[in-house]
């Protein structure tokens, strides 16, 4: 079999997944962040059991299933981020950045025509000046988020793009004066101190460090951070399916980035760029248009396939498989791309993965504990046990 003929097989699965329910929780549209929020509440009944036992148990065929899920979310997001660094070792391909951003909207715009058509939706239920925002708000995650790449390391990206909470936290405090419990206050504090020494780290062994793309892959996770909630109110007041929301803040941020590429006279000099980057050497569509096009399409599939493991699994299980795919990412960018390594990378990354195990600790504790309970019952009994749990409560600070 073929690899355009995989690629069209597992396309397809992971639609049929998605178009037997409608009514999934908001997604974030930036490829790397799809964890749910405090308030997102998975469609499967809870139980007392813990995650991990409550999947031990289930049929052989399910087994597989979930494996065969982890394996799409591995091969789609290794090949998302190994093809969009392979993309920026081109020599000046940095300057072309947003058109990279242009043809991965149009790419997503006609994967969700072709979802829209499958699934036999017919109405628009939101309005355009939803839409609107909504691709603004998009084009500022992903397009920010592609331009950083031209200026930082790639796995200090990456360790960036995981620390999404922190601009939650601060919003939240300071327009709707929220508070958090303590492990998301943790959480936050531990992402940024592992932020800190990553970047620290990055800059001792790059003399060529630039702040600038700090401030714009900082302005992406802002975007990303404002995304969630408001595709929130747009699903709440008009029941709108993913697939739709999808279409329309692609379809309209194509258009925008198209504009703007036109009104700073980049469009044409980006696709002559992209045609011909050698002179006489026509096999460079091939690793522009080609490998952009995979780069697109990856990155849509695996929004669909981290949808899916989180509705059948749990945000919990989630988590694990993402955070292992983000740190396998890292890996092997150091291996595949030759770059300067030194172990502060290591533990200021583990302080980062403390704090995302933190954050999902907030919102999922009954599973956690439960998990935890079992262990530590086998080890010093349901006494013991019993008597830790009673006198624990959560907290909630005013920050």
């Amino acid at each position: 079999m073929t690899t355009s003929t995989s690629i069209c097989l597992l396309y397809l699965s992971g639609f049929d997944s998605l178009s037997s329910d409608s009514s999934i929780k908001p997604l974030t549209l930036s490829t790397d962040s799809l964890v749910p929020r405090e308030h997102d509440q998975m469609p499967h009944s809870p139980s007392k059991s813990s995650l991990w036992h409550r999947y031990s148990s289930l049929p052989n065929q399910y087994s597989l299933h979930f494996l065969g899920l982890c394996a799409q979310v591995f091969v789609y997001y290794l090949g998302y981020g190994y093809l969009q660094e392979l993309l920026f070792t081109l020599k000046g391909f940095g300057e072309t950045a947003w058109f990279l951003t242009c043809y991965q909207f149009l790419v997503y715009s006609v994967l969700s025509f072709r979802h829209i058509g499958f699934v036999g939706l017919s109405q628009r239920r939101a309005s355009f000046r939803s839409y609107i925002i909504l691709a603004m708000l998009t084009l500022g995650t992903m397009g920010l988020s592609n331009y950083s790449v031209g200026y930082l390391n790639y796995p200090t990206q990456v360790m960036f793009k995981c620390c999404k909470l922190i601009p939650v936290l601060i919003g939240g405090v300071i327009i709707q004066k929220k508070t958090f419990n303590r492990y998301d206050v943790s959480a936050a504090i531990c992402m940024s101190i592992g932020l800190i020494f990553f970047t620290l780290a990055d800059s001792k062994v790059r003399p060529s460090f630039n702040t600038y793309g700090v401030f714009i892959i900082c302005m992406a996770l802002v975007a990303d951070a404002i995304i969630g909630n408001y595709q929130e109110k747009i699903m709440k007041t008009h029941n709108v399916p993913n697939v739709e929301m999808v279409f329309y803040s692609f379809m309209f941020g194509f258009v925008m980035v198209l504009f703007g590429l036109l009104l700073t006279n980049n469009l044409f000099s980006s696709i002559v760029f992209w045609s011909k980057i050698l002179s006489h050497v026509i096999t460079h569509p091939v690793q522009t248009y080609g490998y952009a096009l995979l780069f697109s399409v990856f990155g849509y599939l695996g929004i669909d396939i981290v949808l899916t493991l989180i509705k059948e699994y749990g945000a919990l299980i989630c988590v694990t498989v993402t955070t292992c795919r983000k740190a396998i990412t890292i890996i092997l960018s150091f291996i595949l791309f030759s770059k300067p390594f030194i172990f502060d990378y290591v533990w200021s990354g583990c302080i980062v993965i403390v704090g995302i195990y933190l954050n999902v600790y907030s919102r999922n504790q009954a599973a956690f504990n439960a998990k935890i309970a079992s262990y530590a019952t086998s080890l010093f009994g349901a006494h013991w046990v019993s008597k830790f749990y009673s006198g624990t409560s959560t907290r909630t600070l005013s920050v």
